[in-house]
This record gives structure tokens, sequence and C-alpha cells, in this order.
């Protein structure tokens, strides 16, 4: 069953209105379905029984600390970017031992903070980093556990802004130096070579990327060991995409018998990263009709949630499906979503198809759990909206709604400005 639903044409999450949410709440919102959150995450991570593996859920889709709960109960680990991801993990119960650290800029602090948490592994993205990594671990005292992200050069047919293994793009080495890389690392005191790594990109939905990329992995992993260096972990990263509109990515079952059957001989525990395909589907952001307006050849529907909330159909021009609240199947226009940003890019959805809404009723825009709050803002001022997660009859705050006193925190006027008296 849908965790989000119509019952007596009213939109539901799990067992709750949507609407009486929001008359608690008021809007805008983040609202989360805990039982798909659990049953999505249980559906990729079951995929891989029959192979050693860790999940680690890629954080920046989602960082909200009861949402990563959700899933170390689940045995679950955590893919982080930063050293606040970090702080986030472990505030939230991470196993340390499941956490691997990707992004292209560690800084020192972040690399500190990273060894002292005792973390399974920093995913290596260039030699300038290795080498510091190096430096910081020996003056610690400690042995970092590395794996070389390795950049593939296989295309993943997404959109460029989240294409990653592409050799034009900034992550990862070079395939074609990778082996030389390794031998340097080989030959560092304070490094663990634990496994190797790559990510191709974001909303994949096409097995074929997958497994090229990681036909690609399998022989420098021969050569690596042919080299005497053993590679216990392989990070295959995320990617896996969703249906926002009509895309028909393959099911977390099918690739995992993809990725399964071409890894038979590897020997190794698998490291996957699934983001978006665990927590897109399970949100939806909540919002309410200002007002609406008509010009000559062109309608506007006019709502309180705005690019600052949820940046991606501005950003990329993503599709997310929108649907009132109360009375589904009405009348329908074209209009234009807009926020009240002062900017003509911030959209929800434009030159589409929607039901026609009227000021005061609210309007929920699917498919908005990954990649929604975590890439939200203050722009314009605007206080951060909050996040809501349902479990059965019940809702749950698990972000407050910030307020203007919020936005003007840890600012500071110096005394050559303050006002004389």
């Amino acid at each position: 069953m849908d965790d989000f639903h119509y019952q007596n044409d009213e939109l539901c999450c799990e067992r709750v209105p949507v609407a009486k949410i929001a008359q608690k709440v008021g809007t805008p919102f983040y609202l989360y379905s805990y039982n798909t959150l659990r049953r999505h995450f249980r559906v990729f991570d079951e995929a891989f029984r029959t192979v050693p593996h860790i999940t680690c859920f890629a954080l920046k889709a989602n960082s909200n600390i009861s949402v990563l709960r959700t899933f170390i109960r689940e045995g679950g680990g955590v893919d982080i970017v930063s050293g606040g991801e970090l702080y986030r993990a472990l505030k939230a119960g991470a196993d340390p031992q499941k956490i691997v650290y990707s992004g292209v800029g560690k800084r020192i602090d972040e690399i500190e903070f990273a060894l002292s948490s005792n973390i399974l592994l920093f995913n290596v993205e260039s030699a300038q980093e290795l080498e510091t990594i190096d430096a910081v671990a020996t003056r610690m005292k400690k042995k970092a556990g590395i794996a070389l992200r390795v950049n593939p050069d296989v295309d993943p047919q997404t959109h460029p802004h989240i294409s990653t293994g592409l050799k034009e793009n900034k992550f990862g080495v070079d395939m074609k130096k990778a082996r030389e890389k390794y031998g340097r690392a080989k030959r560092l005191r304070s490094v663990d070579i634990k496994g190797i790594s790559c990510h191709i990109g974001s909303q994949v939905t096409k097995i074929t990327p997958f497994v090229d990329a990681l036909g690609r992995l399998k022989k420098l992993i021969a050569l690596l060991r042919k080299d005497g260096i053993s590679i216990r972990y392989v990070d295959l990263g995320g990617g896996l995409g969703i249906t926002y509109k009509n895309e028909v990515p393959p099911h977390p079952v099918e690739y995992a018998e993809a990725v399964i059957k071409s890894a038979e001989e590897l020997d190794c525990t698998f490291i996957f990263e699934p983001g978006r395909v665990i927590v897109g589907n399970a949100g939806i952001l909540m919002t309410k009709v200002l007002y609406t307006k008509s010009s000559a050849d062109k309608n506007f529907i006019i709502v309180d949630a705005g690019m600052n909330d949820l940046i991606r159909p501005s950003l990329y021009n993503s599709y997310h499906r929108i649907q009132p609240v109360m009375g589904n199947g009405r009348k329908e226009i074209n209009a234009d979503i807009v926020g009240p940003i002062c900017e003509s890019g911030d959209y929800l959805a434009k030159g589409r198809t929607v039901p026609a809404f009227e000021r005061g009723e609210l309007m929920a825009v699917m498919s908005a759990g990954a990649y929604g709050f975590t890439m939200s803002s203050n722009y314009n001022s605007r206080p951060r909206v909050p996040e809501v997660l349902v479990n059965g009859g019940r809702f749950y705050v698990i972000r407050r709604r910030e307020d203007y006193r919020d936005l003007t925190r840890g600012e500071n006027i110096p005394s050559f400005l303050k006002v004389r008296r």
C-alpha cells in the first residue's frame, strides 16, 4: 500500500490526514513516512543478503537525525561528505565502523575528526588528499583506512549536474593513473589500504552503467592484487534513480542481481551508498496557495513554499508531481506554480497541467524526500521549514520551524556600528 494515499478524497500519510498536520504545524513543511523509509531501506539491503555488504545511507540526501536513526536501527551505515555530516551520523547513533567519508574537499580538521571517531575508511579523491590524510594520521599516531575513488569514465545518462563518473567531472582519480596512486599509498606508513571506490552519478535509471563501471573496477582490482595490494572492500557508491514522472528505474532487486552476478569472483565486502532511492518517494513538501492570478495567456498559482525550500526545480528543471490535499480528480488548468522568492527562477512547476487550485488550499509536492530540506536555505531571510515524521496514526515534529531570531543567531554588530545614545 502507498503510504501517501487518498482516503475519502483526502490525502493521508499512513493513517494521518495531511490537512490535520498542516493545521497543527502550519505550512510549508516537509513530511516523511516512517514506514516507507524503513520499507525502502529493507528492500535495498535485503537484495544483497547473499553477499557480505554494508548499506551506507548517503546522508546528503536527507540529513535529519530521526531519518538516520531509522536506518541505523536497521543495521545500516552512513556515507558522509563533511565533518558536519559526521557529527550528525554520530549524533544519530551510527557505528563508526560503518561510516565512509567521501568528497573532494576534506579539510584537515575534518580528517582529524574522522580519525578520532575511528571511521571505517576515507574514499580518497586525489594524490594531495592521500598525502594529507597520511600526514594527519601520522601526527595523531593513527592508521587511516582508505579506498581510492576511481573515476571509471562511464556515462550514467543522467542530468549533467549530477553526473560524477566521467573524466571531465571533478570526482575521483583517473582510472589510468589509479594503479600508480595505489602504489604510492602502499608506501605510506599511516595508511591502511582497505578497498576501492567509485560513484558514477545520481538518479541513474539503467543498470548498464553500474555494470560497466564494475567491469572496469574488476580489471583494476586484479592488477592491484598482483601488486600485493589487498582489496577487501568495493564501494560501488549510490545513484539508483526513482520515479518522479515517467522514469522506469530498475528495482533494487534487479540492480542487486546484476551486481552480484558480475562480481562473483571478487571475494570482498561491498559498500553501497543509496540515498534518493531510499528517501525520495518517502517524503513530500506541503505548501498552501496564497494567491492565484491570470494574464491573457498565463495562469499563476502562488504558494508559500519557494526555491529556498525546494531548489531542485529551479536548479535542475526537475519534475515533482503536484497533488491537491482535498478533492483529487477536479478540473485541470495549465499554470506555473511559483513561490514568494524575488527571483524569476522561483518555481515548483512551470507550464504544467495541474488541478485548478484556489486560494487557501493545501498542495502536496511529491517525491521531495531527497535533496529537499538538505538543499534548503534562508534566502530572502526566510526561516527554514519544519520536518515532520508520521508513524502509523501519529505524527512527530522532528525539526521545529525556524523563527526570525534564528535568522540572526550568530551575527554580531561591531562596536563602530553600534548606535550611540
